[in-house]
């Protein structure tokens, strides 16, 4: 039997849950690529962050990726955060992503990912996160 998500907070004190992704089929993907290796790098919108936020990621916390049914899917920890603009992301940081093979593709897929889910402006402040995976949960039970 997995353990449930209060199991898995339990393991990991300060831990925040969050999403990748915003519909179904594109968080199971970037699941794969995080479980895969590919992914160690993800970005949001700074306005997603009011001050004080305890969703900003830090440097050296674990937090846990929940899959699209709200179970837990993946500990990660923070290595690296950094805000820049949408504009200053660099193909080195976009390739890290994972989800891309050019920085053109990055920059296309995630202007629509940002036009869905609020707006999106070229020189609009992002959190740009670098994180490693610490535990993979569908490999519990």
């Amino acid at each position: 039997m997995s353990l449930g998500l209060k199991d898995i907070l339990a393991r990991y004190p300060g831990a925040q849950t969050f999403k990748f992704g915003d519909n179904a089929a594109l968080s199971a993907e970037l699941l794969a690529l995080v479980r895969s290796g590919r992914k160690t790098a993800t970005c949001d919108a700074l306005s997603n962050y009011p001050d004080g936020s305890p969703d900003m990621p830090k440097p050296g916390r674990r937090d846990i990726a929940l899959n699209w049914d709200d179970t837990p899917a993946l500990v990660i920890e923070t290595v690296d955060v950094s805000v820049r603009r949408y504009c200053d992301v660099t193909e080195d940081f976009a390739l890290a992503e994972g989800e891309n093979e050019t920085l053109e593709g990055w920059q296309e897929d995630h202007r629509r990912y940002f036009q869905r889910n609020g707006g999106f402006d070229p020189e609009m402040k992002l959190v740009c996160e670098r994180f490693r995976l610490v535990e993979d949960l569908a490999l519990e039970g």
